[in-house]
């Protein structure tokens, strides 16, 4: 399924709890838009939903919908905090074209 890196782990842990909601897990999303036809969204939600599959790493939970699974499988889920911008970086083999900005992506 999906896998995060060490450092999203400790990205998600911080923001989780600055947010005070340590016990939320990660929604991760592909839904149609940018210029490569698919974006991914990324937010915060206490419970998974009926159909989601619920993957956990480094105690984070990571909670896909049946239809972004099928676009996300095998990506990884990486965190940079360079000098040119800090910032969530999916990894997807799945994906066949990105955008120049790297917002978007087809398969």
């Amino acid at each position: 399924m999906v896998t995060l890196t060490e450092s999203a782990v400790d990205k998600i842990k911080e923001l989780l709890g600055r947010e005070g909601h340590s016990d939320y897990g990660l929604r991760m999303k592909v839904v149609g838009g940018g210029c490569s036809g698919l974006q991914y969204q990324m937010g915060f939600e206490e419970t998974p939903g009926e159909d989601d599959d619920t993957v956990e790493s480094g105690g984070v939970k990571v909670f896909i919908d049946m239809k972004s699974a099928l676009y996300l499988a095998g990506s990884e889920l990486d965190y940079d905090d360079g000098l040119m911008g800090s910032g969530f970086q999916v990894k997807n083999p799945n994906a066949t074209n990105q955008c120049g900005c790297g917002e978007s992506f087809s398969v």
